[in-house]
């Protein structure tokens, strides 16, 4: 048996990283180089994995500056994109610490894109209407990954430690989310109407009733920014959110379309001419996401966030996405808690909920790491 020529990391183009996004099944958007646009406050490499001068997995690295020093955090939000089912990870991960460590990095964050533990819509509803869960971890899960327990357990072997999701670094990414598979177990394509069917009754109704009342969807561009920002800002001031500034959704838009059609798209509902819902969708191969959405309190009895909801679960469909991602929700299932009207809305859609391994830091100068850490913890 031979053995496999040891991985290397180097530096690559955003080009090259651009077409190893493109070629893969699928990918977090925020691995792909456009993101780094979005994120000028950080400074960006995009790094490339190499066997035998084939690149065999890529990661965009956002760094951030410990105060007065040069010394970086290096994070890969939602990345790296590797082969995670392997069982030497670090034969992957010791190649990547070493270049970060080379370029002034005192600590490593990662989130990697595996999903642990899945739970059916019907759980979570169970979950939430049983007094004694109070968390999605009180609930058995539908399944257990092989690949995410392999992952965690490798990532503790190396030395690599789990980070709490609301720990005081602004940055951390969900480690649950709720999606729609819009594909069979045999890989086959679901159709609209095994989609709509799989919702519960409130959410068809109200995309019916939203078509009833002549809310009209709507596929926007970049001029519908700012209706869509005015929107958000908005629904921020009523739902008691810090609202992102207009300038970084438009970065957002350019970076994003710039990399690809159909990367990012705007969509608009509005009734007699009255803008009721906004949405940011954005697609990276096979997985498509709802990024940021925005409702009016006027006019709320059109439905217009089902409708709009609809509309980009039916463009994905037609895109060939296979799943629909809602991104984040809270793993409280407890009644009482102010978040579970989200999840509540995003159960409806008869999708499911995952947990990911979540976001794992490497210290690679502990004295500096537990000093940015402090920093950051006084900071939140």
């Amino acid at each position: 048996m031979t053995t496999p020529t040891p991985l290397t990391v180097r530096a690559i183009t955003t080009d090259e990283h651009a077409a190893y996004v493109a070629a893969q099944p699928s990918a977090s958007f925020l691995q792909t180089p456009g993101w780094a646009q979005v994120k000028p406050e950080w400074r960006a490499e995009s790094l490339g994995w190499f066997r035998d001068a084939e690149m065999v997995g890529a990661a965009l690295v956002l760094y951030r500056q410990l105060p007065k020093v040069r010394r970086y955090l290096a994070y890969l939000p939602e990345g790296p994109v590797i082969d995670w089912a392997t069982d030497d990870l670090d034969a992957w991960l010791a190649p990547l610490t070493r270049h970060l460590s080379r370029q002034g990095a005192f600590g490593v964050r990662m989130g990697p894109p595996v999903v642990t533990r899945r739970w059916s819509a019907a759980q979570v509803k169970e979950g939430i209407a049983d007094e004694g869960v109070r968390r999605l971890s009180d609930v058995p899960p539908l399944e257990r990954s092989r690949t995410g327990a392999s992952v965690v357990a490798q990532l503790h072997e190396l030395g690599w430690r789990p980070q709490a999701v609301e720990g005081g670094f602004a940055a951390g990414q969900p480690q649950y989310n709720f999606v729609i598979p819009l594909t069979h177990d045999d890989g086959t394509a679901r159709t609209e109407d095994e989609v709509l069917a799989g919702m519960n009754q409130l959410w068809r109704r109200n995309i019916k009733k939203a078509a009833k009342q002549g809310v009209v969807v709507e596929r926007g561009n970049r001029e519908d920014l700012k209706a869509f920002h005015d929107l958000y800002v908005h629904t921020a001031e009523r739902d008691h959110f810090t609202p992102r500034g207009l300038r970084y959704f438009e970065t957002m838009y350019d970076a994003l379309s710039a990399e690809a059609d159909g990367r990012i798209s705007l969509w608009t509902a509005r009734h007699e001419g009255d803008l009721v819902a906004s949405t940011i969708a954005i697609r990276v191969g096979t997985h498509a996401w709802y990024s940021y959405g925005a409702s009016s309190t006027e006019k709320r009895e059109v439905r217009g966030s089902n409708a709009v909801q609809w509309a980009m679960v039916q463009d994905a469909l037609a895109a060939g996405a296979e799943v629909y991602d809602l991104r984040g929700i809270t793993d409280t299932l407890d009644a009482d808690d102010p978040h579970v009207g989200l999840i509540q809305f995003k159960v409806g859609t008869g999708g499911e909920a995952v947990e990911y391994v979540g976001e794992w830091d490497l210290p690679l100068n502990k004295p500096l790491y537990k000093a940015f850490d402090l920093y950051m913890r006084r900071r939140g």
